[in-house]
């Protein structure tokens, strides 16, 4: 009979096989991860279900605490009726241009910010020993549907703004919000998945992570022509947080423009976040390449 796989066919004790690190295997193709994805962040759902009580406590408090950061930004508007040259309806607007893809992101994608802990503890092992993508296990394996709180708050808000800036919505300004929104969704996840891919090569990545997705979407939520120039620079070029939400803002509403931006950013934020990808996906790909497993 042939020797299984490990064993060793010889009586005497032999030195163990060279530890190497897991290399990603093949998988069935997008279809065959959609498939598993949809099927782990069902039994996810039904898991968290089991508690309801804990499931709505939980449900209710982010709704409420991003439903604070509203407030707070509608009593500042409250004290000064214009913020930069923009009016209070366009600054409304400019905060759920950035808040409801943030919100969307931190519901679906945000999880592969536990890089860290996997790495550490040596679980991504197990990840790339699947054939399924790593990155979207790890989405639907931490799934919390309770994290859409944050999206009820920022959606009435969306909808307040929309009914009341100066705006005809035609169906080709729809057609662009739309764009807009998805562009927004886009360029979150590549930043949320560019953070958490530096954990390939620190482990001590998580609060730098944080910075760059909850402070640079803070940081979203009023116009970028109020900061000094050099956080202008970091979220322009360095880190594209204004193609989210300012620039939108901006062509969408006809706002002032005290930077003088020219017209055809309006029709940037796409390429953006397609350039956005495309970096995010290089770093996380160098970085499995070059992973080294734990050993544990």
């Amino acid at each position: 009979m042939a020797d299984l796989p490990g064993r060793s066919s010889g009586s005497g004790s032999q030195a163990g096989p060279e530890r190497r690190t897991p290399r990603p295997r093949p998988g069935g193709g997008p279809g065959a991860a959609w498939k598993l994805y949809r099927r782990l962040v069902e039994a996810r759902i039904r898991s968290d279900w089991q508690y309801r009580a804990s499931f709505t406590i939980h449900l209710v408090s982010q709704a409420l605490v991003t439903g604070l950061e509203l407030v707070a930004l509608l009593l500042l508007l409250r004290l000064t009726p214009t913020l930069g040259g923009w009016s209070t309806d366009q600054v409304v607007f400019l905060y759920a241009m950035a808040a409801v893809p943030f919100a969307l992101v931190d519901a679906f994608v945000s999880e592969v910010e536990r890089l860290p802990d996997y790495v550490r503890s040596g679980d991504f092992d197990q990840l790339l020993l699947r054939p399924v993508p790593a990155m979207v296990q790890m989405m639907a394996v931490d799934f919390e549907l309770r994290r859409l709180g944050k999206l009820l708050p920022v959606t009435g808000a969306m909808v307040w703004a929309v009914a009341n800036v100066e705006v005809a919505w035609q169906p080709t300004a729809v057609a662009w919000m739309v764009l807009y929104l998805s562009c927004g969704f886009v360029l979150y996840s590549a930043l949320w998945v560019a953070g958490a891919s530096v954990a390939f090569w620190t482990v001590a990545s998580a609060q730098a992570t944080n910075i760059l997705t909850y402070g640079g979407q803070f940081a979203n939520e009023y116009p970028l022509h109020l900061y000094p120039g050099w956080i202008r620079a970091v979220m322009g070029f360095a880190i594209p947080l204004a193609f989210v939400a300012y620039i939108p803002t901006l062509f969408l509403l006809d706002a002032a423009n005290p930077l003088g931006l020219p017209s055809w950013a309006g029709y940037s934020p796409p390429v953006v976040a397609a350039l956005a990808v495309i970096a995010a996906a290089g770093l996380w790909s160098t970085g499995i390449r070059h992973y080294q497993s734990t050993g544990s």
